[in-house]
């Protein structure tokens, strides 16, 4: 089956953590048959109450969704899911496999190149904007892949997506993802420098904030203060430092950042503990 002739009624979501319940809520609400799949039982009740249906096995959504959107964790999880002897083995051709998860590009290069074996799109469909936007369905949807199943998979991307942007061959919506988690928490760290600074200096944080939201010192982290919860701020410096040792190129402030992102991560938003 073509990309192009693909008609998306179920989409299957492998995961359902704080971002994929949400897009599960907003795919119910759209009129997609949906079923989630997660290692951790405990989660049904959360899935079923968003409008969704508890899957029992990885086999189940396999034979029953057109697109299947995978959240999890890392590399190693999504290496597992989609090996040969993985859950998702007897996946039909012509389906399409939308990865969520932030891993590296080349893993998402070479699980494409095993997919396409098998006569399955694999696109990468990386998001950012953080929870809040999950919850809103306001999220920014990256995706990598061939033009006709961007396209394909576009209605599905909409249901929890604001902006919708097609970056180029599979992998590089990992690579946008990457570009802006760098960015992303470089802001954050000098957020908290710039106003634990003018705390000691005696001048009130939130004043400052609210005026340099109207300066060129304005972002998005500074606008979202005390929202991020920096959950996987070492792990995505970490990916960018993979990255970088693959290209042979120095990134010296990320390799910075990421060790500032450990020290800050239980001191975060803590102005009065922040460099001490």
């Amino acid at each position: 089956m073509n990309a192009r002739d693909l008609t998306v009624k179920k989409v299957g979501m492998i995961g359902a953590g704080r971002m994929a319940q949400p897009m599960i809520g907003h795919l119910a609400r759209k009129g997609f048959d949906v079923a989630a799949y997660d290692i951790d039982p405990a989660k049904r009740s959360a899935v079923e109450a968003k409008g969704g249906r508890w899957a029992g096995s990885l086999a189940e959504l396999a034979r029953e969704c057109e697109v299947i959107l995978i959240c999890v964790g890392y590399d190693r999880e999504l290496r597992e899911i989609l090996s040969p002897e993985g859950g998702l083995k007897d996946l039909p051709a012509g389906r399409v496999i939308a990865v969520l998860s932030t891993v590296h590009p080349e893993t998402i290069v070479d699980l494409a190149r095993m997919a396409g074996q098998r006569g399955i799109h694999l696109v990468d469909s990386t998001v950012c904007r953080g929870g809040k936007a999950a919850d809103e369905g306001t999220l920014l949807s990256f995706v990598g892949g061939a033009p006709d199943v961007v396209a394909a998979l576009k209605p599905v991307l909409a249901a929890y997506s604001a902006d919708i942007v097609h970056t180029g061959p599979v992998g590089t919506a990992q690579v946008a993802k990457a570009a802006n988690n760098m960015i992303m928490w470089s802001c954050l760290i000098a957020n908290h420098e710039a106003l634990a600074l003018a705390q000691r200096y005696g001048m009130d944080p939130e004043t400052l904030r609210e005026a340099l939201l109207m300066s060129s010192a304005d972002n998005s982290v500074l606008r979202k203060w005390r929202e991020n919860t920096m959950a996987w701020a070492e792990d995505d410096m970490e990916i960018v430092q993979k990255m970088a040792a693959a290209k042979g190129i120095g990134l010296p402030q990320a390799g910075v950042n990421r060790e500032i992102c450990r020290i800050l991560k239980p001191k975060r938003f803590k102005l009065d503990e922040y460099g001490r």
